[in-house]
């Protein structure tokens, strides 16, 4: 068995649009944008979304939204997904890009919450 749950919502955007549309989701959202250290590519919307890591980050690729799953085992929680009818699309360190039915990108990373919110909150799965 393994768990896992939605970790955060990441709104994709090119690199040279990030900072405006950074600044447009923190006051359509009430957050507050933050740029998170050690990560450039990320600016945080502080508290956006209650109870979910909410960025803005800055791709080089088309907009789109996507989800990060976090899980206690990520092999097990691809494979559940892929079952689902997911394709995996990319890998990169121990975190998995797969685009969902319908087009959507769902990346599967490691548990990054805090523990005990993920234990309080994470759904268990055969």
């Amino acid at each position: 068995m393994h768990r896992s749950r939605v970790y955060a919502v990441l709104i994709d955007t090119p690199v040279e649009e990030a900072a405006q549309a950074a600044a447009f989701w923190a006051a359509a959202l009430g957050a507050t944008a933050r740029p998170v250290p050690d990560e450039k590519q990320f600016t945080s919307l502080h508290e956006a979304i209650p109870g979910l890591v909410t960025a803005v980050q800055a791709v080089d690729d088309a907009p789109r939204v996507h989800l990060d799953i976090e899980t206690d085992d990520v092999e097990a929680e691809t494979a559940r997904l892929l079952a689902l009818g997911a394709t995996q699309v990319s890998q990169w360190l121990e975190c998995r890009t797969l685009r969902a039915p319908g087009g959507h990108l769902v990346c599967v990373v490691p548990v990054a919450s805090d523990r005990a919110a993920f234990e309080a909150t994470a759904g268990t799965w055969p």
